[in-house]
């Protein structure tokens, strides 16, 4: 079998909700979306969620056997030693996922058991990211995932002391039907500064018990990510936004983080299963984020340090269908070959040919005063000494 070529199809997507965080609290619900398909000599094709700049990597999987993964893997991280990952990131990531969808479908068997996990599920836990949501809108969400078993939550904060501790309260008391204590998450997408996250955390932890911080300093900020952690009960997850095992080591060695947030932007599975296994080396835990019809639960499933996966669920799968749902508090997949992923061509045009006409606001910037000021309740902009 070899590879013979590809596609990528774009699209924009208007979620059921609005989507937000400190960065941008007034929330986006309009998404660039893209699809790729890695296509072979015996028509049998591998999909991944994105897939923007592929052209630039082609020519190193033209003519290749699509079983070798890792290898392919390896051939496209050393084409862009030079001017290294985080630029071209993303099409080898995604690259790497459509060729593991691939392998699986060549096995036929699901993506879980090419990847070795004992069983086709993981657990899940709920993120709104929902900082424009209404109190009433919050509860809805939390309840919803608690009445299918999930006991874990996430809320975005950062602005508002007084708001969100009240929010906080509510995610609180809606996953309380799926377990007594549930876990309580809080993130604040590198809002803060480090001594703002002691100060505030100081406050919260007052209220309730934290399970982690997320973000709570800057993403490469090992020493300012390692004072939070020293200085605070809460455990400090990061690692969402780095593109590599590279980036994820030095917060690794200086003991910066004690959870790390992986996903395919560390190069795709082969990548995201390497900063995995270089985490549980040292004994630290891992949380899968979330993604389109949680297809990174496959690998999430196999991974022996894996804790919980991010559920947003926010209506991200309009020309797509997917094995899996969520029970008893699990991502539960199925046994489709692959991702179990399927697109609908005719939903895709329908998205192609009728987008939106407005801009999407995606990807959110960092907000200015960051690090600097925060939002009170009645005082608006105000510094803090």
């Amino acid at each position: 079998m070899k590879i013979t070529g590809y596609r990528v199809e774009n699209y924009i997507m208007q979620m059921d909700r609005p989507i937000a965080d400190a960065n941008d609290p007034s929330g986006e619900d309009l998404m660039p979306a893209s699809l790729l398909w890695i296509e072979t000599d015996e028509d049998i094709a591998g999909i991944a969620p994105g897939g923007g700049g592929v052209e630039n990597f082609f020519h190193l999987l033209e003519g290749q056997d699509p079983r070798q993964v890792i290898g392919l893997w390896r051939q496209m991280v050393d084409f862009a030693h030079k001017g290294g990952l985080a630029a071209v990131g993303g099409p080898i990531a995604m690259i790497d996922v459509a060729l593991w969808d691939l392998k699986a479908k060549i096995a036929g068997e699901p993506l879980w058991q090419t990847f070795g996990a004992l069983e086709g599920r993981t657990k899940a836990y709920a993120s709104g990211i929902g900082y424009c949501l209404s109190d009433d809108e919050i509860f809805a969400f939390y309840r919803r995932l608690a009445e299918r078993g999930v006991d874990s939550g996430k809320l975005k904060i950062g602005l508002d002391m007084e708001a969100d501790l009240r929010r906080i309260g509510i995610m609180r008391e809606a996953l309380s039907v799926a377990a007594e204590r549930p876990r309580l998450m809080i993130d604040v997408n590198e809002y803060w500064s480090p001594k703002q996250a002691v100060r505030f955390m100081g406050e919260i932890e007052k209220h309730y018990d934290i399970t982690w911080i997320e973000e709570p300093a800057r993403r490469w900020d090992y020493d300012g990510l390692g004072f939070v952690s020293r200085h605070i009960k809460a455990a400090v997850a990061t690692g969402e936004n780095l593109k590599s095992i590279g980036e994820v080591y030095p917060l690794i060695h200086n003991e910066a983080v004690d959870i790390l947030n992986v996903s395919t932007a560390t190069t795709g599975f082969t990548g995201c299963r390497q900063v995995a296994n270089l985490a549980y080396a040292y004994e630290l835990p891992v949380s899968m984020m979330n993604c389109q019809a949680n297809y990174m639960a496959h690998l999430a499933a196999a991974l022996p340090n894996h804790m919980a996966m991010e559920v947003v669920d926010p209506g991200r799968e309009h020309c797509l269908t997917f094995d899996n749902a969520i029970e008893d508090g699990f991502i539960v997949l199925g046994n489709e070959p692959g991702l179990g992923i399927e697109v609908d061509e005719g939903k895709l045009r329908e998205l192609q040919q009728n987008p939106p006409q407005r801009k999407s606001g995606f990807p959110f910037s960092r907000r200015e005063g960051a690090g600097l000021y925060v939002k009170g309740a009645e005082e608006g902009e105000v510094p803090w000494s």
